[in-house]
């Protein structure tokens, strides 16, 4: 295992339904902080970013960056949206980096299924 580890509760999404995840860094390095995106496969579209650790997001975000600050014990869960009907499925890729003195320094990245 890396020094992050990105994880989410369903690999399968579904428009307009809450899609949680989970950060888990074990960097042995000082670090700043992580940032979490991803891309819809196939399409110009978004995901949008609702809360990380039970804060809320007043503000549409497709870039989430968490300050180790905000990370109790290194971990965050977060929540996100695609509000969009696809006509076709996509694939959407997440990706969790480490940042450290504005570089990435590690990364994580997984898969998923978008479809009605």
């Amino acid at each position: 295992m890396g020094d992050i580890k990105l994880t989410l509760n369903s690999k399968i999404i579904k428009p307009n339904s809450e899609i949680k995840g989970f950060v888990t860094v074990t960097y042995p390095g000082r670090f700043d902080g992580i940032v979490i995106n991803a891309q819809i496969i196939g399409s110009n579209k978004l995901i949008i970013y609702k809360s990380y650790n039970n804060k809320q997001i007043s503000q549409n975000v497709s870039r989430l960056f968490i300050g180790k600050d905000d990370m109790p014990n290194n971990k965050v869960e977060f929540t996100s949206v695609i509000e969009f009907q696809p006509e076709q499925p996509h694939d959407v890729k997440f990706r969790a980096s480490i940042i450290e003195q504005h570089k990435e320094v590690e990364s994580d990245q997984l898969f998923a299924k978008f479809s009605v």
